[in-house]
């Protein structure tokens, strides 16, 4: 078809694609990212850490799952969700049922070890389902060719429920921290004290849920201590959402607003005063012979005038002129310069840093919070409001830039295991690293490439 439409059009081959499109489309793409680069007054750089070298999660939800008793269930669940995954007829079963209790006709979800959301996303598509999967495995037609099915009591069902709605918060959470577009650090320690909180045990808890709200407690009691919270106080005091900081004490609170504003004050060097905010002029200083010269030209064109309205404002202008002159040669540079500040009797105070960065906080105390909403970005607010605090906006540029966690780094390398398959074996390290690039710089907003 494409012969037909263009004779002359001749398809790109394998070489071309790889030795040349992608590679120019890799510089040009490579040159836009360092201009940007260049361009931002701050960078953060996250690497991959959820892992320890002795294998420890540094998870708290990992705690919860490897319960006892969690991982029973997990595991009759997980077997459950195999078999209809390699069972052509399970599964089709499984969709007559849905159809007839009228339920989403969705897939059966398997966990994945490092991911520990996928246990709780797996758990909970199975209690949706469950009417449906209970339904198929006492069928006839599952039961006739399999003899060993694993099935889950009522029991097991209620263990189930508990599960998911004690790690409900954990996952909003762990999704709220996921984010890449806005700033995640200064949530950290908020969201953090809330968790602390809401899973503290209640009366009406089952031992299920109490083992598992202690198991989570316990583990995020021994987070972000010393300096590491010291840092994430002051990023939730920068952040306009989070900067009541109503997780801390009052005496905590007052300590880190006092930190805040010691690190402003060290942003910028002492102000002039007088130098910013004020015009001074000065007309530049001429020799003797040229002002003789302009004020005998001023003369001969003064006796020129004939009282033409014409001449009339001609002296107008020229007396205006010479009353400049006269005004510049009487004018003193000490004058211009501190005239104003020492001339009215009172004696101003200068604004050393300090002062400066205490009078910002105190009026970003008092400015209402930023409303909690999706896709709210503190860094736009400082963005707006960068002229009324010029220190406190570098401050927050320095910190919440940082992200909160490496998942950004976890993305990465599961984009490089989409890539590298086994039909795409013969890429090479140069090769893999150009798609990698693109696949991730291409989408940018900075980026227009033309194909």
């Amino acid at each position: 078809m494409l012969h037909c439409l263009e004779p002359r059009y001749k398809i790109p081959q394998c070489g071309y694609m790889v030795n040349t499109a992608v590679r120019r489309m890799h510089e040009e793409v490579k040159k836009v990212v360092k201009t940007s680069l260049s361009a931002a007054q701050r960078v953060a750089l996250t690497c991959d850490g959820w892992t320890s070298r002795a294998t420890q999660s540094y998870v708290a939800s990992q705690r919860a799952l490897k319960l006892p008793a969690v991982q029973r269930l997990l595991g009759r669940v997980r077997r459950i969700t195999n078999f209809f995954r390699r069972s052509a007829i399970a599964s089709h079963v499984l969709k007559e049922k849905q159809k007839l209790l009228n339920l989403e006709q969705h897939k059966l979800k398997t966990d994945v070890v490092t991911r520990w959301i996928s246990a709780h996303d797996m758990l909970q598509r199975f209690l949706e389902q469950q009417p449906a999967v209970t339904a198929a495995l006492l069928s006839h037609e599952v039961r006739k060719n399999e003899k060993d099915i694993s099935t889950v009591s009522e029991a097991d069902i209620t263990a189930t429920e508990e599960i998911v709605a004690a790690m409900k918060l954990m996952k909003i959470a762990t999704v709220v921290m996921e984010e890449e577009k806005t700033p995640t650090l200064s949530a950290v320690a908020p969201v953090h004290a809330h968790l602390i909180q809401e899973l503290q045990e209640s009366p009406g808890d089952s031992n299920m849920i109490k083992e598992i709200k202690t198991a989570i407690c316990q583990d995020l009691k021994k987070r972000y201590l010393d300096e590491q919270r010291e840092t994430l106080h002051v990023c939730a005091a920068l952040d306009p959402r989070f900067k009541t900081l109503l997780f801390l004490t009052e005496d905590e609170r007052q300590t880190v607003y006092d930190r805040v504003t010691t690190e402003a004050a060290r942003t910028q060097g002492p102000f002039q005063h007088g130098g910013a905010g004020e015009d001074v002029t000065g007309e530049p200083e001429t020799d003797g012979e040229e002002e003789e010269d302009e004020d005998a030209g001023l003369e001969v064109l003064g006796e020129e005038d004939k009282g033409s309205s014409q001449g009339l404002e001609e002296e107008e202008s020229f007396a205006v002129l010479s009353t400049s002159k006269k005004r510049s040669r009487d004018s003193c540079g000490l004058a211009d310069l501190l005239g104003q500040t020492y001339t009215s009797g009172a004696a101003k105070k200068l604004k050393t840093p300090e002062n400066q960065a205490q009078e910002e906080m105190g009026r970003f105390k008092e400015t209402a919070p930023m409303p909690i909403t999706k896709g709210a970005n503190p860094l736009n607010w400082w963005r707006e409001h960068e002229c009324e605090y010029p220190l406190l906006s570098k401050l927050a540029k320095r910190y919440l830039c940082i992200p909160g966690t490496s998942v950004s780094s976890e993305r990465v390398f599961s984009t490089a295991g989409d890539i590298i398959t086994a039909q795409r074996s013969a890429l090479t390290p140069e090769h893999l690293d150009q798609i990698l690039f693109l696949n991730k710089n291409l989408k940018t907003k900075e980026v227009r490439y033309k194909f």
